[in-house]
């Protein structure tokens, strides 16, 4: 990722995540729609190997929130349950949540 902090928030917004990528010339980040990739061997993780796990352009996209946040990483999920699940795997034993009432059924039933 280029280092683009020391820009302007409206420098980063615009250029920020946009990498040409080299097989196409595309200059802005192409949206790839692939499910799964090809690996090398089974079990190989050292590229992409499904989208729901990354993709190409969830990771611009990670990357360009990083940036506009002054961040070092930034984490996107398929939905909103997903980023909350992962969330609730950082808490231990006897940590605590405070939620309001009125919450997505889902949500409600995952901390339940």
């Amino acid at each position: 990722m280029n280092d683009f902090k020391k820009n302007k928030f409206e420098t980063r917004a615009i250029h920020c995540g946009q990498i040409p990528e080299d097989k196409t010339g595309a200059i802005t980040t192409p949206l790839h729609m692939s499910t799964t990739y090809k690996v090398g061997f089974p079990g190989d993780e050292s590229g992409y190997v499904y989208s729901r796990w990354s993709n190409p352009t969830r990771k611009a996209l990670e990357e360009v929130l990083a940036t506009l946040e002054n961040g070092t990483d930034a984490f996107a999920y398929a939905s909103g349950l997903a980023s909350i699940t992962a969330v609730m795997h950082l808490l231990e034993a006897g940590d605590h949540v405070v939620a309001v009432d009125d919450l997505y059924g889902g949500t409600h039933r995952l901390f339940e």
